[in-house]
């Protein structure tokens, strides 16, 4: 059987199940939960591995799940990922009502279509014509949110890092991972499209607290250290270094106050901050944190405040493999015209998925049946054929390429990869960053 005919197979058996598959993106999109915390989310994924009878571990980083197609083979093994978490975003006609928590970044778009890849390679009975495995992993905690939830999960030692994709890498689970592929929704993209990612931002996250002293705001003002103030000259201190951002480097720098005091009447002697450095390289992102810590640490010498920056891990720059990227664009082709098929470039947001590409090679594309922009209220899926069961189809027939023919492909994409770090570079590099 050719690779093509295999591949007809599998698309005719997810188009046979496509209600199902839209039927679980919508049940998925009506329970979100944040990161760390998505148990429903993570059972729903479980019952669909065991409906479709293949072996699977869950409780990995607290929620992950992962699926196997084979439960023993050699040859190369593929991942296809699918995030577990929602986002804030309480404007969201679909969000929670008590968390706040809504699917406005779509990955109960990637669940899906990761599911809709394990259904089709699993029921279309060809898994002995492919030399090698597929692994399905339900991912926890993509969305870098609620830092002093995780924190606190840190610090009891129930995770050694804030992504959840960080996370199962440290524990093991994509030890024996070769290849990996994940999608995620496009902006404003209401027709079905393919656009193809090459590189993103990556960043590292801080916590920063002034501490000053407090006095009668109106009574005693100079008897105290106002920490508010402090905070106003670190951020005017920040604003002062974007003109010294290399445009080709995307930096961004987006602080928010996340407590300025406790009383109007008082002068604020606590005052607390969240802030992203972002940048497409980790050269780039070096540089600038230490100048955003210079910048905020003058505010706190300007008025006499203590300065505390905690500065925390977030994500690499993601690097996708171009020869992945070629194989998936390859299969886009055959279903969708050239027009909907575009190369999306840099983009500016960051994912865990970044770290796993330094590692391993992976690609990162992005699909089209969503109109609004990600991480708003006008976000809303308009083409569930074309946001969950193309990519779905689209992610089985770059397996079968893959593994097809004594997986050759797979073999020359893995010699060919130079990884950019080894696990151990990784994790030690990313540890250094706690300390």
């Amino acid at each position: 059987m050719t690779s093509n005919e295999l591949k007809k197979i599998v698309c005719d058996t997810i188009d046979a199940n496509a209600e199902k598959l839209i039927s679980f993106a919508k049940q998925v999109e009506s329970c979100p939960e944040l990161g760390f915390k998505e148990d429903k989310t993570s059972q729903l994924v479980a019952n669909f591995f065991k409906d479709l009878k293949l072996p699977y571990k869950k409780n990995l980083a607290i929620t992950g799940v992962k699926a196997k197609l084979k439960e023993s083979s050699s040859g190369p093994n593929i991942a296809i990922l699918g995030e577990l978490d929602a986002v804030l975003c309480p404007a969201s006609s679909k969000a929670d009502p008590l968390t706040g928590a809504a699917h406005t970044c779509g990955h109960h778009l990637q669940l899906t279509s990761m599911l809709g890849a394990a259904l089709g390679l699993k029921l279309s009975n060809i898994e002995d014509k492919l030399n090698g495995n597929v692994t399905f992993m339900g991912v926890p905690a993509e969305e870098f949110i609620e830092i002093a939830y995780r924190e606190k999960l840190y610090n009891e030692g129930k995770i050694h890092f804030f992504g959840g994709k960080q996370e199962l890498l440290y524990l093991g689970e994509f030890d024996d991972i070769d290849i990996s592929l994940m999608m995620h929704s496009a902006k404003n993209s209401p027709d079905p499209m393919v656009a193809v990612g090459e590189t993103s931002n990556g960043f590292i996250a801080k916590n920063i607290r002034y501490v000053g002293k407090t006095a009668h705001a109106a009574e005693a003002p100079h008897e105290g250290i106002n920490a508010l103030n402090a905070a106003m000259i670190g951020l005017m201190g920040i604003n002062a270094l974007r003109e010294t951002f290399i445009d080709d480097d995307h930096v961004r720098v987006h602080p928010i106050i996340t407590k300025g005091g406790d009383t109007v009447n008082s002068v604020p002697c606590d005052v607390r901050m969240e802030t992203y450095v972002r940048a497409k390289n980790m050269k780039s992102i070096e540089n600038t944190h230490t100048k955003v810590d210079n910048a905020l640490k003058a505010g706190g010498y300007a008025v006499g405040a203590e300065t505390i920056i905690k500065t925390i891990p977030g994500y690499l720059p993601l690097n996708c493999s171009n020869q992945l990227n070629d194989l998936f664009v390859s299969n886009a082709s055959k279903l969708l015209p050239q027009e909907q098929i575009i190369n999306a470039g840099h983009f500016g947001a960051s994912t865990d998925m970044g770290d796993i590409s330094h590692i391993i090679p992976a690609i990162h594309p992005f699909m089209g049946g969503v109109s609004g922009a990600l991480h708003t209220e006008d976000f809303h899926v308009v083409d569930y054929y074309a946001a969950c069961i193309l990519p779905a189809k689209l992610f089985a027939m770059t397996v079968i390429d893959l593994l097809y023919n004594e997986a050759k492909i797979a073999e020359e994409i893995k010699t060919n990869f130079k990884p950019l770090l080894t696990k151990e570079q990784y994790i030690n590099m990313m540890q250094n960053y706690f300390s």
